[in-house]
Parts: structure tokens; sequence; C-alpha cells
């Protein structure tokens, strides 16, 4: 079974843990709705993306 041979040092160990934070979000405003969206994300309540239609735009129905 393998041990190890000395202790970790805790410079060593934080240098190992520095990949492991979680990064932030890039939520930007939306230029034609001004609803917060994620960059280089379509904007799903317009449809639109970089200024072009890509989807159709949700509608909300009446029941």
């Amino acid at each position: 079974m393998a041990v190890p041979k000395r202790k970790t040092s805790p410079s060593k160990r934080n240098m190992r843990r520095s990949h492991d934070s979680l990064s932030r979000l890039n939520i930007v405003e939306d230029k034609d709705s001004g609803e917060p969206r994620l960059s280089h994300r379509i904007d799903k309540s317009t449809g639109m993306y970089n200024g072009r239609q890509i989807l159709k735009p949700k509608t909300k129905s009446k029941d």
C-alpha cells in the first residue's frame, strides 16, 4: 500500500488546490431587451444573437 513519505506542506497543498476555485459568470445586459444574459449566448426571450434573428421569440400562450 502506498504511504506518503513526508507530510505535504500547506504551500504545496494550496498550490494543488489553486485550480479548484469557481470562476465568475460573465453576465451582460442585452442591448435590445435590457435583460441580463450570459455573454456569447442567444437571448431566449427575443431569439437574437449578434444582431441576427436565430430562434423564433417565445410567446406566452393564453390558456
